[in-house]
Protein backbone atom coordinates (compact mmCIF):
# COMPACT_ATOMS: atom_id res chain seq x y z
CA UNK A 1 0.00 0.00 0.00
CA UNK A 2 1.09 3.49 -0.88
CA UNK A 3 0.56 6.29 1.75
CA UNK A 4 -0.03 10.31 0.47
CA UNK A 5 3.70 10.76 0.28
CA UNK A 6 4.72 7.89 -1.50
CA UNK A 7 5.64 5.81 1.61
CA UNK A 8 5.40 1.70 1.30
CA UNK A 9 3.24 0.73 4.34
CA UNK A 10 3.05 -2.57 3.69
CA UNK A 11 4.98 -3.18 7.33
CA UNK A 12 4.54 -2.06 10.45
CA UNK A 13 8.34 -0.45 10.85
CA UNK A 14 7.44 1.43 7.19
CA UNK A 15 4.33 2.68 8.72
CA UNK A 16 5.84 4.20 12.03
CA UNK A 17 8.54 5.90 10.00
CA UNK A 18 5.96 7.90 7.91
CA UNK A 19 4.18 8.78 10.70
CA UNK A 20 7.37 10.26 12.81
CA UNK A 21 8.13 12.10 9.12
CA UNK A 22 4.60 13.87 9.62
CA UNK A 23 5.22 14.85 13.09
CA UNK A 24 8.45 16.03 11.96
CA UNK A 25 6.63 18.05 8.84
CA UNK A 26 3.74 19.73 11.13
CA UNK A 27 5.41 19.65 14.68
CA UNK A 28 1.94 20.63 15.91
CA UNK A 29 1.68 17.74 18.31
CA UNK A 30 1.28 18.47 22.04
CA UNK A 31 0.97 15.59 24.89
CA UNK A 32 -1.25 16.86 28.00
CA UNK A 33 -0.91 14.66 30.97
CA UNK A 34 -1.52 14.51 34.82
CA UNK A 35 -2.71 12.50 37.63
CA UNK A 36 -6.15 11.84 38.83
CA UNK A 37 -7.31 15.84 40.16
CA UNK A 38 -4.68 17.62 38.18
CA UNK A 39 -7.10 19.28 36.31
CA UNK A 40 -5.90 19.03 32.70
CA UNK A 41 -9.44 18.44 31.12
CA UNK A 42 -10.88 21.70 32.41
CA UNK A 43 -7.12 23.29 30.94
CA UNK A 44 -8.30 21.68 27.43
CA UNK A 45 -11.47 22.61 27.76
CA UNK A 46 -10.46 26.28 27.82
CA UNK A 47 -7.63 25.75 25.25
CA UNK A 48 -10.77 24.63 23.09
CA UNK A 49 -11.72 28.07 23.17
CA UNK A 50 -8.76 30.01 23.07
CA UNK A 51 -7.08 27.77 20.19
CA UNK A 52 -7.27 26.31 17.18
CA UNK A 53 -6.59 22.67 18.21
CA UNK A 54 -7.65 19.36 17.43
CA UNK A 55 -8.17 16.34 20.74
CA UNK A 56 -6.29 13.18 19.75
CA UNK A 57 -9.12 10.98 20.73
CA UNK A 58 -8.52 7.57 22.60
CA UNK A 59 -10.18 4.10 21.89
CA UNK A 60 -11.32 2.27 25.18
CA UNK A 61 -12.81 -1.09 26.03
CA UNK A 62 -14.64 0.76 29.32
CA UNK A 63 -18.31 1.51 29.02
CA UNK A 64 -19.63 4.63 27.81
CA UNK A 65 -21.44 6.83 30.88
CA UNK A 66 -24.04 9.06 31.31
CA UNK A 67 -23.55 12.11 28.89
CA UNK A 68 -20.79 10.37 26.87
CA UNK A 69 -21.04 9.73 23.10
CA UNK A 70 -18.91 8.16 20.54
CA UNK A 71 -15.85 10.26 19.95
CA UNK A 72 -17.13 12.39 22.86
CA UNK A 73 -14.98 11.38 24.80
CA UNK A 74 -13.74 8.37 23.54
CA UNK A 75 -13.90 5.85 21.02
CA UNK A 76 -15.73 2.99 22.59
CA UNK A 77 -15.18 -0.98 21.53
CA UNK A 78 -15.55 -4.11 22.63
CA UNK A 79 -12.49 -6.03 24.31
CA UNK A 80 -12.51 -8.17 21.82
CA UNK A 81 -12.18 -5.49 18.93
CA UNK A 82 -9.43 -3.74 20.73
CA UNK A 83 -7.79 -6.89 21.27
CA UNK A 84 -8.22 -7.57 17.36
CA UNK A 85 -6.37 -3.97 16.71
CA UNK A 86 -3.60 -4.57 18.75
CA UNK A 87 -3.05 -7.61 16.64
CA UNK A 88 -3.44 -6.39 13.58
CA UNK A 89 -0.83 -3.35 14.62
CA UNK A 90 -3.49 -0.67 14.83
CA UNK A 91 -2.87 0.96 17.72
CA UNK A 92 0.38 3.39 18.22
CA UNK A 93 0.49 3.05 21.56
CA UNK A 94 -2.06 1.24 24.31
CA UNK A 95 -2.39 0.25 27.80
CA UNK A 96 -4.62 -1.60 30.20
CA UNK A 97 -4.90 0.92 32.77
CA UNK A 98 -5.54 0.37 36.73
CA UNK A 99 -10.00 0.06 36.01
CA UNK A 100 -8.88 -2.96 34.31
CA UNK A 101 -9.90 -1.23 30.86
CA UNK A 102 -7.93 -0.98 27.70
CA UNK A 103 -6.91 2.57 26.65
CA UNK A 104 -5.01 3.36 23.38
CA UNK A 105 -4.39 5.69 20.05
CA UNK A 106 -4.38 4.52 16.62
CA UNK A 107 -2.05 5.16 14.16
CA UNK A 108 -5.15 6.75 11.93
CA UNK A 109 -6.23 8.91 14.85
CA UNK A 110 -2.56 9.74 15.11
CA UNK A 111 -2.60 10.84 10.90
CA UNK A 112 -5.86 12.52 11.75
CA UNK A 113 -5.08 15.21 14.17
CA UNK A 114 -1.63 15.81 12.03
CA UNK A 115 -3.29 16.25 8.82
CA UNK A 116 -5.80 18.82 10.52
CA UNK A 117 -3.22 21.24 10.77
CA UNK A 118 -4.26 22.31 13.34
CA UNK A 119 -2.75 22.27 17.31
CA UNK A 120 -3.15 19.08 18.35
CA UNK A 121 -3.35 18.22 21.99
CA UNK A 122 -2.77 14.59 22.45
CA UNK A 123 -4.29 13.39 26.29
CA UNK A 124 -2.54 10.56 28.03
CA UNK A 125 -1.36 8.31 30.75
CA UNK A 126 1.98 8.30 31.75
CA UNK A 127 2.39 4.57 29.50
CA UNK A 128 1.59 5.82 26.47
CA UNK A 129 3.93 9.02 27.32
CA UNK A 130 6.62 6.50 27.37
CA UNK A 131 5.61 5.22 24.09
CA UNK A 132 5.22 7.94 22.28
CA UNK A 133 8.82 9.65 23.49
CA UNK A 134 10.04 6.14 22.38
CA UNK A 135 9.20 7.38 18.85
CA UNK A 136 8.63 10.95 18.87
CA UNK A 137 11.44 12.10 21.05
CA UNK A 138 10.95 15.47 20.12
CA UNK A 139 7.42 16.05 20.93
CA UNK A 140 6.50 18.14 23.64
CA UNK A 141 4.75 16.87 26.67
CA UNK A 142 3.21 18.69 29.25
CA UNK A 143 2.44 17.26 32.65
CA UNK A 144 -0.51 19.46 34.45
CA UNK A 145 0.69 18.60 38.18
CA UNK A 146 -0.59 20.17 41.34
CA UNK A 147 0.71 19.21 45.50
CA UNK A 148 -0.34 15.83 46.83
CA UNK A 149 -2.88 16.90 49.42
CA UNK A 150 -4.55 19.15 46.79
CA UNK A 151 -5.04 16.43 44.70
CA UNK A 152 -6.21 13.62 47.37
CA UNK A 153 -8.66 16.93 48.08
CA UNK A 154 -10.38 16.82 44.46
CA UNK A 155 -10.39 13.62 44.13
CA UNK A 156 -12.32 12.89 47.27
CA UNK A 157 -14.73 15.70 45.97
CA UNK A 158 -16.04 14.06 43.50
CA UNK A 159 -19.26 12.68 43.59
CA UNK A 160 -20.30 8.96 44.68
CA UNK A 161 -16.45 7.71 44.96
CA UNK A 162 -15.65 5.26 47.03
CA UNK A 163 -12.96 4.61 49.93
CA UNK A 164 -11.63 2.20 47.50
CA UNK A 165 -11.29 4.47 44.39
CA UNK A 166 -9.88 7.26 46.47
CA UNK A 167 -7.04 4.88 46.99
CA UNK A 168 -6.73 3.65 44.05
CA UNK A 169 -6.13 7.09 42.84
CA UNK A 170 -4.24 7.95 45.08
CA UNK A 171 -1.91 4.55 44.60
CA UNK A 172 -1.97 5.61 41.11
CA UNK A 173 -0.61 9.31 41.38
CA UNK A 174 2.50 7.52 43.66
CA UNK A 175 3.23 5.91 40.50
CA UNK A 176 2.66 8.70 38.08
CA UNK A 177 4.86 10.87 40.20
CA UNK A 178 8.21 8.02 39.04
CA UNK A 179 7.89 9.29 35.92
CA UNK A 180 8.20 13.26 36.00
CA UNK A 181 11.26 12.88 34.24
CA UNK A 182 9.36 11.85 30.97
CA UNK A 183 8.25 15.60 30.52
CA UNK A 184 9.05 18.24 28.94
CA UNK A 185 7.34 20.88 31.16
CA UNK A 186 5.55 20.67 34.50
CA UNK A 187 2.65 23.40 34.62
CA UNK A 188 0.97 23.37 38.70
CA UNK A 189 -2.43 23.52 38.69
CA UNK A 190 -3.25 25.46 42.31
CA UNK A 191 -6.86 25.77 43.47
CA UNK A 192 -8.37 28.93 42.38
CA UNK A 193 -5.85 29.41 39.54
CA UNK A 194 -7.03 27.33 36.61
CA UNK A 195 -6.63 30.13 34.13
CA UNK A 196 -3.12 31.08 34.96
CA UNK A 197 -2.01 27.25 34.60
CA UNK A 198 -3.54 27.23 31.20
CA UNK A 199 -2.41 30.45 30.18
CA UNK A 200 1.08 28.97 31.04
CA UNK A 201 0.31 26.11 28.52
CA UNK A 202 -0.76 28.56 26.00
CA UNK A 203 2.59 30.29 26.40
CA UNK A 204 4.20 26.72 26.27
CA UNK A 205 2.59 25.92 22.76
CA UNK A 206 2.61 29.38 21.33
CA UNK A 207 6.76 29.12 21.63
CA UNK A 208 6.58 26.19 19.30
CA UNK A 209 4.33 28.09 16.31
Amino acid sequence: MKLSNGVNADSYADLRGYFMLKVSMFNNLFIISGPSGAGEDSIISILEKKLSIEKVITTTTRSMRHGEFQKKPYYFISKQKFLKNIKDNKFFEYALAYNNHYYGVTHNEINRVINSKKIGIWKIEYQGVISAKKLFKNIPAILINAPIKILEQRIKKRANVSKQYVQTRQKYTQEWMKYKKLYDYEVINQDGKLNQATDEVIKIILNYK
